[in-house]
């Protein structure tokens, strides 16, 4: 958090000063950035004769005189960001690499629900550094999306064979939260009459703090308690164990399950997703639902993030599962084909009554993790499993020949050792001399897990920390390794049986497979992705090549901070930067979505309140503009939403806004904002509105989403905000991985600093806090990406970053320019101009030749582009955002496909094409419907596959044709069809 300082680590601060200062950049650092070259140039598009030709083209003579006229006056910051010199790329690695450097990295043997682990080296390349995979966005578009939801749903696969479940969606934020999800889903769906929820004193204490965080605002009460003693005289709705439990031991719970169940509670495993390999599944022993991390499944520790959690349930909840479901369907030519199924029960449609606020997934993660399990298969990941147990029965026989009990009798990978007469103290000061991590469990135990790194030489060392000597008084092979696991508890069921499985062992498959994927998914390194409110602008690979740096990949979230100074720095340095970026004093990076960040925002609002003694200020005010997420987020912190009006060019209807703050004056608690507007407009009466919300005692919540348009022009703290949430992912260049990861980091002014989340193993604030509690299994969030957004901000410095935003500015209104005559501009500014999005309104087109937005997005994919957002905030509508990261040859060439298909309209318009059997009707074309059979179309082969000039050079082709979503909810699957059903896409 911004403005605190670690006394622990007295040269984090130091250096911080150091390197954030305020002033400008000194001349010989000006002079050496001058000569090696600006980042910005590279980052932002069009050059200066683009930008002129624009300019022209839209009647400015400079983009000073365009933001004059598009940004209000009366919000403008006037002065340049106090933000360090810009770097050229090779000094900014340097100096992140000296940072870096001051990370250590130990070997953690904490556990805790987090592994080191092995990502295969063919992985690493082809998947996790690779911008075919990474700057893909959220598979809305399923047709030019197939590689990724293959992958996708090979990981929901994995999940149900290891868990036994029936169902399982495409991954979730982290282990804590999933827990969080799972036990808000319970709530929904039990048929107990309780508020209570049973949580066992044996899961991983990150775990229950993000669980207690969730339940406060929900009125659900958390009872933690031994589940061997529990005896449901107070009756609970539902319960959460552990699988095998935070220390190691494996208990059978199938007579609590079996008791819950009797009290119509629902329960709940976190399980182990390794030890499922040896173990019983949950859902073979009666769970309701199975949560957990698939880090160790080759995802890097990353200081706690991103790593794809998991949620497995039964399929009589799948309408009630939170985040997304990868299903199978059919598309237009009757093959199979996937897509994102069950949409309806989203936030983006259910909005206040959605299930859930989760609108992302890890998609980069889990394609990780399952593309692991493929690589391994069935009896890799056993071996590994097997490997790691043996490892660890060994070492426990060598602890207990040098004296020491092992508290537990069955266990999987971890160790509880009781540590009798010998001092604490000793035993860590001995670990630290050999580099080694242990887990504190309490003044006489600690605890020791193991993982696939794990060597003989590693449990040498260890039995030398416990026997304090070089010479140790036995020798390996004296040793027995025999398997604790209970027999009653050992997997008898087979699992991940299906091909994908089974079949790509070699690294040559393997690499072909996952490229093959790869060529059946658009993404930036295709075309321009102009998706509205998601601000796909260049992940620079500057930017992304320390993520897979050692010292910020192999750092355990709960390493002592002595061994994290770099990753302090850092954190330092961001929240500092961000700070100055937005006018907030304080800054949190727990957050890890930006639906993460809504939430912990308005739980700081709430908690406010309630420090104040204003515990009725309940109501939450949000435009019916509004992205999904803020009014799902609002219900989930205890919040009444009701929506406010807007006008007919789409501001906040202002007239509405102030009867409905002064009838709820005595209870309001918040107003929910996106700035500038869902529209894609700057405000004019952006602080009337906040003045409004803060006279009537309430706190104005801005969402970040749209802070591409703001940044180094204006500053939401300075016009009224007080919590406002950063989409790293759309702002600062963390890409989209295909649907995550992202982060939401939030700002807060000063009021409300002490309300910011803290965390429970690693204290983020004063003991004497009225922190909200923990939002994310780690400390910060997904902290291994953080160093994306650093690198982005280091190398652009004030002037590219302010650069950027009137350029991403230029370009969004150059496309309303030359589409305008094609498209209705439904909304527009003060001065007939857009921010750095610009709604299109295709609803016309309906009319008058019942061509529907869909058919617009189809058709665009055999023009080699990825439609803009659909259909929201209006109905429709496609909302562009071009961002500045794209040249105007790339615009013109969006510009070109959109006009040629308002052509291809007008030729349906005046009776030239058939309405039903047209091209955009029967969009996107693949090249089997080409080739394959009779051409029974009223146009040429040549309109469908190439109705533009540069498709000759470089064609992207959709695998699928259009796909029926309505037959896969029908005929709902979620895990993998036979290989032959894939045999020819």
């Amino acid at each position: 958090m911004s403005k605190t300082e670690d006394p622990n680590c007295p040269s984090v601060s130091t250096e911080t000063h150091q390197f954030s200062s305020t002033s400008s950049a000194s001349k010989d650092e000006q002079q050496l950035t001058t000569l090696t070259d600006l980042f910005s140039k590279r980052h932002i598009g069009p050059d200066s004769n683009a930008i002129k030709q624009m300019l022209e083209t839209l009647g400015f003579s400079d983009l000073n005189e365009l933001i004059d006229r598009t940004v209000p006056a009366n919000i403008r910051l006037n002065r340049s960001l106090k933000l360090p010199g810009a770097k050229s790329e090779y000094a900014a690695l340097a100096q992140l690499k000296e940072i870096a450097s001051k990370n250590q990295i130990f070997r953690s043997f904490i556990g805790m629900g987090y592994s080191n682990c092995i990502t295969p080296p063919v992985i690493q390349r082809n998947i996790l550094e690779n911008p075919g995979w990474y700057t893909a966005y959220t598979p809305y578009q399923a047709e030019i999306a197939q590689g990724r939801l293959e992958a996708l749903l090979n990981f929901q696969t994995m999940i149900i064979d290891l868990t036994g479940m029936e169902i399982a969606n495409a991954s979730l934020l982290d282990e804590a939260t999933a827990a969080a999800e799972a036990m808000s889903m319970s709530y929904g769906v039990s048929k107990a009459k309780s508020d209570v929820f049973f949580v066992s004193e044996d899961c991983h204490p990150q775990t229950i703090d993000v669980v207690k965080t969730r339940a406060l605002p929900l009125g659900i009460e958390i009872l933690v308690g031994d589940f061997k003693t529990f005896d449901f005289q107070t009756p609970i709705f539902g319960a959460l164990l552990q699988y095998p439990a935070t220390d190691g031991a494996i208990y059978d719970y199938r007579e609590f399950i079996e008791t819950a169940h009797k009290h119509n509670a629902l329960v709940t495993v976190a399980a182990d997703i390794l030890s499922l390999t040896l173990l019983t599944p949950p859902g073979e022993f009666g769970a309701d639902i199975v949560v957990g991390n698939t880090q160790r499944f080759g995802v890097p520790l990353g200081y706690g993030g991103p790593h794809a959690a998991y949620f497995a349930t039964k399929e009589d909840y799948k309408r009630q599962v939170p985040g997304r479901l990868v299903g199978v369907s059919k598309d237009a030519n009757g093959n199979p084909a996937l897509r994102l199924a069950l949409q309806t029960r989203e936030q983006h449609i259910r909005r206040d009554k959605a299930t859930s606020n989760i609108c992302t997934a890890q998609v980069l993660l889990a394609v990780i993790a399952g593309m692991y399990a493929v690589y391994h298969g069935p009896n890799g990941l056993k071996q590994i499993a097997e490997t790691i147990h043996q490892l660890t029965t060994l070492l426990a026989a060598g602890l207990q020949r040098l004296g020491y009990e092992i508290s537990s009798e069955a266990y999987f990978d971890t160790l509880r050792v009781n540590l009798g007469s010998q001092p604490l103290q000793e035993i860590l000061d001995a670990a630290k001399v050999h580099q080694i991590n242990l887990r504190t469990l309490d003044e006489n135990t600690v605890g020791i897990s193991l993982d696939e790194t794990t060597t003989i030489q590693d449990l040498i060392d260890l039995w030398e920390i416990f026997s304090e000597t070089d010479e140790l008084p036995f020798r390996i092979d004296e040793l027995s390794a025999n398997s604790t696991l209970p027999d009653v508890l050992k997997r008898t069921s087979e699992y991940l049986t299906h091909p994908a499985f089974n079949r790509y062992h070699s690294e040559t498959e393997l690499l072909r497979y996952i490229h093959r994927l790869q060529a059946k998914d658009l993404s930036l390194t295709t075309s321009m992705i102009p998706l509205g409110s998601c601000t796909m602008k260049l992940n620079a690979a500057a930017e992304m090549l320390p993520v897979t740096w050692p010292e910020f990949g192999k750092i355990h979230p709960f390493a002592p901070k002595y061994q994290t100074t770099g990753y302090q720095i850092l954190f330092q340095q961001l929240e500092h930067w961000l700070a100055e970026i937005t006018g907030f004093d304080g800054i949190s990076l727990q957050p890890n979505a930006g639906s993460q960040g809504e939430y912990a925002g308005l739980l700081v609002i709430r908690r406010y309140h309630e420090e104040r003694g204003e515990t009725n200020r309940n109501i939450c005010l949000i435009p019916e503009s509004a992205h999904g997420t803020n009014p799902a987020s609002a219900v989930m912190c205890g919040l009444k939403v009701v929506p406010v009006k807007c006008d007919s060019e789409g501001n906040i209807d202002i007239d509405d806004l102030k009867i409905k703050a002064e009838k709820h004056g005595k209870n309001l608690a918040a107003l929910m904002v996106t700035y500038p507007s869902t529209h894609g407009v700057f405000e004019e009466g952006i602080q009337e509105i906040c003045d409004i919300i803060h006279n009537n005692g309430g706190q104005v919540y801005m969402d970040g989403a749209n802070m591409n348009a703001q940044v180094g022009l204006c500053r939401p703290a300075d016009f009224g905000a007080d919590v406002c949430h950063l989409n790293l992912h759309k702002t600062f260049c963390i890409p989209h991985g295909g649907g995550g990861p992202g982060m939401g980091p939030i700002g807060v002014k000063s009021h409300l600093i002490p309300f910011l989340p803290g965390h429970s193993v690693v204290p983020m604030q004063d003991e004497n806090s009225q922190s909200l509690g923990a939002v994310s299994a780690a400390p910060w969030g997904s902290p291994s990406i953080l160093v994306i957004s650093w690198m982005y901000i280091a190398m652009m410095g004030a002037e590219g970053l302010t650069e950027a935003t009137k350029v991403a500015i230029l370009n969004a209104n150059y496309i309303a320019h030359c589409l305008q005559d094609s498209y209705p501009i439904l909304y527009k500014g003060k001065n007939d101009l857009v921010a750095h999005e610009c709604i299109l309104d295709l609803r016309g087109v309906k009319k008058s030749a019942n061509i529907e937005v869909d058919d617009i997005a189809k058709r665009l994919m055999d023009y080699g582009f990825h439609a803009p957002t659909v259909s929201w905030p209006v109905p429709g509508t496609m909302m562009v955002e071009p961002t500045e990261s794209e040249s105007k040859e790339e615009l013109d060439r969006f510009c070109e496909a959109m006009i040629a298909i308002r052509r291809e309209i007008a030729a349906i318009e005046s009776g030239d094409m058939d309405g039903e059997n047209n091209a955009l009707k029967n969009a996107p074309h693949t090249a089997e419907s080409l080739i394959v059979g009779e051409w029974n179309h009223p146009y040429s082969r040549e309109q469908a596959a190439y109705p533009a000039p540069w498709l000759r050079n470089h064609k992207f082709w959709p695998t699928v044709g259009r796909i029926d979503n309505a037959y896969g909810d029908r005929n709902f699957v979620c895990s993998c069809l036979p290989m032959d059903a894939y045999s020819d896409n």
